[in-house]
C-alpha cells in the first residue's frame, strides 16, 4: 500500500517525482480534503470534485508553471489550487484576506490567467502562445482547460478560428465535457453529435455495411464494436479538424491511466491539439453526483448528511422576488418572454421555465446573444425580459447600446447581483451598470430600495415602452412584503421618506435603509429616488431651495454613477450646492463578507453618517447650535 500523502505535495515538482501508481492515492485524497474544505467554508464543490484527475494529470505531464495552464471557467481550479502550494489557505477560501476562488495572478504563478467570466481561455492561451513563438520558446506549452458549457460562447470559437491560421505555435484546448454548466446546458453545439449520428447519412452507411457483412458474422460483430467507438472518435473530429486543430478524444477523464499517456503524446505532438474528455460533476460524492445544481455552489454543511433545509422561514431574496413577480406578470400579460444566459436557477427563473415553457430561453453562456435575441423579439411585438448579473451584462454592452438603445426596442433588463456580491469577489461585483447604462440614451435606470419597490419599479419598467434596466443586489432585503400587486409608479418619481433640515440625502436603491438611521441621527431628510434616470428633478430642485447641502448613496461605483448625475443636474441647473458623493470607490473590491465589505468602505449607517459629518462639519454645528438657541429660547405663549 502507497505511503504518499496529499501533505507531502507543495508544487507540482513533488507531484511529478511520484511514481505513476502513487497518482491515484493522491487523487483520492485530494477529492476527499476539497469535499471537507468547501464543506467548512462554502464554495464550488461539483465542478471541482469533477476535475480531479485531470488536474493531477496536467500537472503530471506538463511542467508548471513553465508551461501555462488556464482554467475556464475558474470555479473549477480548487484541485489545482491545493496542488500549486494553497492547501493550507483553503481555510481562507472566499473570505477576507484569504485566497480568491478563482485563478488570480497576483495569488500565484502558476495561475497564469485571471478566469471567473467563461470562454476567455482559448483567446488567453492563444495569446501566450504567440508571445512565446515570437520570444523563441517553442518548446512551451500552453493548455486551455474550457468546459462544455463554455463552449457555448461565441468568443471561444472566434479564437478556436484565429488559431487555426497562426503558424509555429503550440496550444493545446482540453474540453471538459462534463454535460453541465451551472443549468444544464443548451443548444445546438450540446447535440451536435447526437444529432449527426442520427442523421440520414450515417444510418444509410450502417444499414448498408450491415447488409453487407452479415454475411460473414465475425466481421460484422467487430463493426458493431467499431461501431460504439466511431461515435465519439471520427463525428465531433470534424468540427475541430476543420479549425486546424488535431482533435483527440473522446477519453474517460476520471482514468489517470488514459489521462497521463496521452497527454504526454500530445505535449510530444506540439501544434494544435484538441482533447475531448469526458468528467462527470460532483464525481466521488454520491449526493453531488445526483444532484450537482444544488451541490454547485453550496454554503456550509455536513458531507456525512448532505446539505439540509434549516427549517426556519427566511426573508425571501430580491432574486426570488423577482422570479414571483416574472412569473405573475407573465400569467396577465402573453407577450412576457423570459431570457437567461445559463443562470436559469441564479435568476429566479426556475418556476417560470414550468410553467411558460414555450416563452421560457436559455441562450446559454452567451450574453451578447441574449441582449439581440431580445432585440429582435421586441421588434415583433414581443415582450422580453432579460434576467441576467450585473457583471454579465458587461458582456453585452455594444448590443445594449447599438441592438436595444439606439432603436429604443422595448427590452427589460433585470439585473441581479448588483452592487457588492460577497464571496465571488471582483470578478463579478455589479458595482458599474449605473456608470455604464445611464450615459445611453432612452434608457431608464431604476433603482429599487426594498422588496416592495422591486416588484413596483419590475412592473414599471417591463410597461415602459422602451429598454430598461431595474438593479437589484444579492440576497435578502429588511423584509418588507412585496404582495402580489402589479402596481407601477410614475417613472422618474422619487419619494421623501423623511423630512429633515439642512441636509438632503439621497438613496439610490438598498443603501436607503442605512442612509434612514444616518438621517435619523443627523435630523437629515432621506429620500428614495427610486431612478437614476430620469431623476426626479422637479424634487430636486424643491430640495435645493430648501436645503444647504446633498449626500448620495448608491451599491455602485462612484466614478460616472448616480451621485454624478445629480452633480450634472444641479451643474446644468446653475444649482451651487454641495453634494457628497458616496459609494463604491475608485478600486476592485476583494471577496469577503457583503456586509463586512459595505462597512469597511463605509457605506453602512454608522459610516455614512461619519462621511457627512465630517464633510458637512460647519453646516452641522451652526444646525446644533441653532438647536440649541431654539431650546433655551422661552416659548412665549407658554405662559
Amino acid at each position: 500500500m502507497s505511503t504518499i500523502s496529499l501533505e507531502q505535495i507543495h508544487s507540482p515538482s513533488d507531484l511529478r517525482g511520484l511514481d505513476r501508481r502513487e497518482l491515484k492515492t493522491v487523487a483520492t485524497q485530494l477529492r476527499q480534503f476539497i469535499l471537507q474544505s468547501v464543506s467548512r467554508t462554502g464554495g464550488h464543490l461539483s465542478s471541482n470534485l469533477g476535475t480531479v484527475e485531470l488536474t493531477v494529470a496536467l500537472h503530471y505531464a506538463f511542467n508548471t508553471p513553465s508551461d501555462r495552464l488556464v482554467w475556464d471557467v475558474g470555479h473549477q481550479s480548487y484541485a489545482h489550487k491545493i496542488l500549486t502550494g494553497r492547501r493550507e489557505g483553503m481555510g481562507t477560501l472566499r473570505q477576507k484576506d484569504g485566497i480568491s476562488g478563482f485563478p488570480r495572478r497576483s495569488e500565484s504563478e502558476y495561475d497564469a490567467f485571471g478566469t471567473a467570466h467563461s470562454s476567455t481561455s482559448i483567446s488567453a492561451v492563444l495569446g501566450m502562445a504567440v508571445a512565446a513563438r515570437n520570444a523563441g520558446q517553442r518548446q512551451r506549452q500552453h493548455i486551455a482547460v474550457i468546459g462544455d458549457g463554455a463552449m457555448t460562447a461565441g468568443m471561444a470559437f472566434e479564437a478556436l478560428n484565429n488559431a487555426g491560421v497562426i503558424p509555429g505555435i503550440n496550444m493545446l484546448v482540453i474540453l471538459n465535457d462534463n454535460d453541465m454548466s451551472i443549468s444544464p446546458p443548451v443548444g445546438a453545439l450540446n447535440q451536435y453529435l447526437a444529432r449527426l449520428l442520427s442523421g440520414q447519412f450515417y444510418a444509410t452507411a450502417k444499414n448498408v455495411g450491415r447488409a453487407v457483412l452479415q454475411h460473414v458474422p465475425p466481421v460484422l460483430e467487430l463493426a458493431r464494436k467499431f461501431e460504439g467507438h466511431a461515435k465519439g472518435i471520427i463525428a465531433p473530429a470534424t468540427l475541430f479538424e476543420e479549425l486546424g486543430f488535431n482533435y483527440v478524444g473522446p477519453i474517460d477523464g476520471h482514468d489517470l491511466d488514459a489521462l497521463i499517456p496521452t497527454l504526454e503524446n500530445l505535449r510530444q505532438l506540439g501544434g494544435l491539439q484538441f482533447l475531448h474528455v469526458v468528467t462527470r460533476k460532483g464525481q466521488g460524492y454520491k449526493l453531488a453526483e445526483a444532484d450537482p445544481v444544488l451541490y454547485h455552489g453550496p454554503g456550509k454543511f455536513d458531507p456525512a448528511v448532505g446539505i439540509q433545509s434549516s427549517g426556519k422561514p427566511s426573508r425571501r431574496t430580491f432574486t426570488q422576488v423577482f422570479g414571483e413577480w416574472l412569473c405573475d406578470m407573465a400569467q396577465v400579460d402573453e407577450r412576457l418572454v423570459g431570457i437567461t444566459p445559463a443562470m436559469r436557477e441564479g435568476s429566479g427563473m426556475v418556476e417560470f421555465e414550468k410553467r411558460f415553457p414555450m416563452r421560457y430561453f436559455d441562450v446559454g453562456i452567451a450574453e451578447q446573444h441574449a441582449v439581440t435575441f431580445g432585440a429582435g423579439l421586441a421588434c415583433d411585438g414581443a415582450k422580453p425580459v432579460v434576467a441576467i448579473y450585473s457583471t454579465f451584462l458587461q458582456r453585452g454592452y455594444d448590443q445594449l447600446i447599438h441592438d436595444v438603445a439606439l432603436q429604443n426596442l422595448d427590452v427589460t433588463f433585470a439585473l441581479d447581483r448588483a452592487g457588492i456580491v460577497g464571496a465571488d469577489g471582483a470578478t463579478h461585483a455589479g458595482n458599474y451598470d449605473i456608470a455604464y447604462t445611464r450615459c445611453i440614451p432612452n434608457m431608464v435606470v431604476a433603482t429599487p430600495s426594498d422588496e416592495h419597490e422591486a416588484r413596483l419599479l419590475l412592473s414599471t419598467c417591463y410597461r415602459h415602452p422602451g429598454p430598461a434596466t431595474v438593479r437589484y443586489p444579492r440576497g435578502a432585503g429588511r423584509g418588507a412584503e412585496a404582495g402580489a400587486s402589479l402596481d407601477e409608479v410614475p417613472i422618474g418619481k422619487a419619494v421623501v421618506c423623511r423630512e429633515g433640515r439642512k441636509i438632503a440625502i439621497l438613496a439610490f436603491g438598498t443603501l436607503a435603509q442605512a442612509g434612514l438611521q444616518a438621517a435619523e441621527a443627523l435630523d437629515a431628510t432621506l429620500v428614495d429616488m427610486r431612478f437614476v434616470k430620469p431623476l426626479d428633478e422637479a424634487l430636486l430642485r424643491e430640495l435645493a431651495a430648501s436645503h444647504d447641502a446633498f449626500a448620495t448613496l448608491e451599491e455602485g461605483a462612484i466614478m460616472g454613477g448616480a451621485g454624478s448625475a445629480v452633480m450634472e443636474f444641479f451643474s446644468a441647473e446653475s444649482i451651487e450646492k454641495p453634494v457628497l458623493a458616496l459609494g463604491i470607490p475608485d478600486r476592485f473590491i476583494d471577496h469577503g463578507d457583503q456586509a463586512a465589505i459595505l462597512s469597511e468602505i463605509g457605506l453602512d449607517g454608522a459610516g455614512i453618517e461619519a462621511s457627512i459629518r465630517k464633510r458637512f462639519s460647519s453646516l452641522l454645528k451652526s444646525m446644533e447650535k441653532q438647536v440649541t438657541i431654539e431650546a433655551s429660547t422661552p416659548d412665549r405663549h407658554s405662559a
